[in-house]
């Protein structure tokens, strides 16, 4: 019995010291990539770290974080952040958000998001490049804010990106339930009179091959950028109106798209009126519009449903016959 309670005390102490050269790596882990930033022209700051979680975990709190890379632009600044990871599994990270305001900015335009129970699971490849395997981002109801005015809120979303069998290329697909336009959005877009508050439905799925792999690189020198997207689904209903969506884009060094995206409308009759109430559908257009709409959804034998093809090419964008303008670019910044 001595013995065995000898060789615990050793065990133990062993343990202890593990687990403390580890905390101690992960909070020089920290500082010294701050200060990477710092010598790379960035704003970088924070006011402390901390380390708790013992015996079983590594929780890693940075306190008053703040970063703003002046190459791109954007910028982000919370209360606290915190790494949650198993002590003998460091590959696997979790990172929990504040429920106090976070700030995001980009250039002289800011959002202030605040969200209930935010956090993520992020898998890597071992390694120092930190290859990432996937990421789930998710929340409980939640706000997005424009100069102390609400502009989208939610219960809930949940996102996932994970890593596939072909090089570069993730698969994608999202969910946010009750998604509800506020304030300002909602009367820009259109009036609302007879729909829910609420979108009843909001998901979608997507496989997307990147030029460069998501790693450690994405955060400290530039976003790998999408080079072709095959949305498998989009799905979106508000009421009575339901659009489907489906297709696949190729997009060169710049972001211009090549390519079609399928829609599928549900009810677009009284998508046509929302639009000609918000003023960007002119009156003096509706009757052209709805006549050729009305031709093509009287094709499918379904005249209530209506599809057509955005078609992307040249940086032009075209929505069945109808041009709608230049196309966007699709780039992370």
């Amino acid at each position: 019995m001595r013995r065995l309670i000898n060789w615990l005390v050793v065990l133990t102490l062993l343990w202890t010291a593990y687990w403390g050269i580890a905390a101690w790596a992960l909070r020089e882990g920290v500082t010294a990539w701050f200060g990477e930033r710092a010598r790379e022209g960035w704003h970088a700051e924070y006011d402390g770290v901390e380390t708790a979680g013992y015996p079983s975990r590594h929780v890693t709190r940075i306190v008053n974080p703040a970063l703003a890379d002046p190459g791109t632009g954007t910028a982000w600044s919370a209360d606290w952040i915190s790494l949650d990871s198993a002590a003998v599994s460091p590959t696997q990270q979790g990172l929990r958000f504040p429920a106090s305001p976070q700030r995001f900015s980009y250039f002289d335009g800011t959002l202030v998001l605040e969200a209930t129970d935010m956090r993520a699971g992020l898998g890597f490849a071992p390694g120092r490049a930190l290859a990432l395997e996937h990421i789930d981002l998710r929340s409980g109801p939640w706000q997005i804010s424009d100069a102390d005015q609400p502009l989208l809120s939610g219960q809930a979303f949940v996102l996932r990106m994970e890593e596939s069998d072909a090089p570069l290329r993730y698969q994608m697909h999202g969910t946010i339930a009750d998604l509800v336009l506020t304030g300002d959005t909602r009367r820009l877009l259109f009036s609302t009179k007879g729909l829910p508050e609420a979108f009843d439905a909001l998901d979608f799925r997507a496989t997307a091959t990147f030029d460069t792999p998501w790693d450690r690189r994405a955060l400290e020198q530039s976003r790998p950028q999408p080079r072709h997207i095959i949305l498998e689904q989009m799905h979106v209903q508000w009421g009575p109106m339901q659009i489907r969506a489906a297709g696949e884009l190729t997009m060169d060094e710049a972001g211009r798209p090549t390519g079609t995206i399928t829609l599928q409308a549900q009810d677009w009759q009284r998508m046509l009126s929302l639009a000609e109430e918000a003023g960007v559908l002119p009156p003096s257009l509706r009757s052209n519009v709805q006549q050729v709409l009305t031709l093509l959804a009287g094709r499918s034998g379904h005249p209530e449903r209506l599809e057509l093809r955005l078609n992307f090419a040249r940086g032009r964008v075209m929505l069945g016959p109808l041009p709608l303008g230049p196309a966007p670019r699709i780039l992370l910044r």
